[in-house]
C-alpha cells in the first residue's frame, strides 16, 4: 500500500485549481448538468485517475469550487470586526466594508454561477456561511428580538442586494455599494409617502 499523499502536497492544490478552471470555464457556455466529466478533464489537460483522486463526482468538484469562493467572502465580511474587541455598527465607515470589493475581484465567478443552474446551491452556501459565522462570532444585546430571526432576515437583505448588483451587471463601483449598504442600515424613514388614494 502506497502512502497517503497530504492534502497540502502542491500536486494536489494545482490540479483541484486547474478542475475547479475548467468547470467554471465550461460553465460558462454550458448548464452545470450537462457537463461530463470527460470535458472537465480534457479542458483542465488531466487524466481520469487524476479527477477521481481529488473528487468523487461532479457534484464535489462544484462544492469544493464554491466552498473556495466563500472561504473569501467569509474574510471579507469579517474585515469590519476581526480586529476589534467589540463591533459598533453606528461606527462603521463605508471603507472598512469590504464584501463589495470580493465581488468585484471575483465578478467572473460570480457572474457565471449566477447565470448558472448552479445559483441556488451558491445562494445556499453563501446564507448558510454567513448565518454561521454572524451566529458565533457577533453577539446583539437586543434581548427583546429573535436573533436567529434578526439574522435571517439581515441576512436576505444583504444577499438580495448583492444578487441584485451582480445580476444587473455590476452597474455600481464597489465603494458607491459600501457607501450605500451604509446608508441602507441607519436609514429610518419617519414615515412613507402615499402615492395612491387608499380604496374606501
Amino acid at each position: 500500500m502506497q502512502p497517503s499523499v497530504p492534502k497540502t502536497d502542491p500536486r494536489i492544490l494545482r490540479s483541484k485549481a486547474a478542475l475547479r478552471q475548467a468547470m467554471l470555464q465550461l460553465m460558462e457556455t454550458k448548464s452545470f448538468s450537462a457537463i461530463t466529466i470527460t470535458e472537465i478533464i480534457t479542458a483542465a489537460k488531466y487524466n481520469r485517475s487524476t479527477f477521481y483522486a481529488n473528487y468523487a463526482n461532479k457534484e464535489e468538484l462544484l462544492d469544493d469550487l464554491i466552498s473556495e469562493l466563500i472561504k473569501d467572502l467569509l474574510q471579507s465580511f469579517r474585515a469590519p470586526y476581526k480586529q476589534s474587541r467589540e463591533f459598533v455598527p453606528h461606527e462603521l465607515h463605508a471603507n472598512s466594508i469590504v464584501i463589495f470589493s470580493h465581488i468585484a475581484e471575483n465578478s467572473s465567478f460570480y457572474t457565471t454561477l449566477a447565470n448558472s443552474d448552479a445559483l441556488p446551491k451558491l445562494k445556499e452556501k453563501m446564507f448558510v456561511s454567513l448565518k454561521q459565522i454572524i451566529m458565533k462570532e457577533l453577539v446583539y444585546e437586543t434581548p427583546e428580538i429573535d436573533q436567529e430571526l434578526l439574522v435571517i432576515y439581515s441576512l436576505h437583505a444583504l444577499l438580495g442586494l448583492i444578487f441584485h448588483w451582480i445580476e444587473s451587471g455590476y452597474n455600481h463601483s464597489p465603494a458607491y455599494m459600501q457607501e450605500q449598504l451604509l446608508k441602507i442600515l441607519f436609514h429610518r424613514p419617519p414615515s412613507a409617502k402615499m402615492v395612491i388614494s387608499p380604496t374606501t
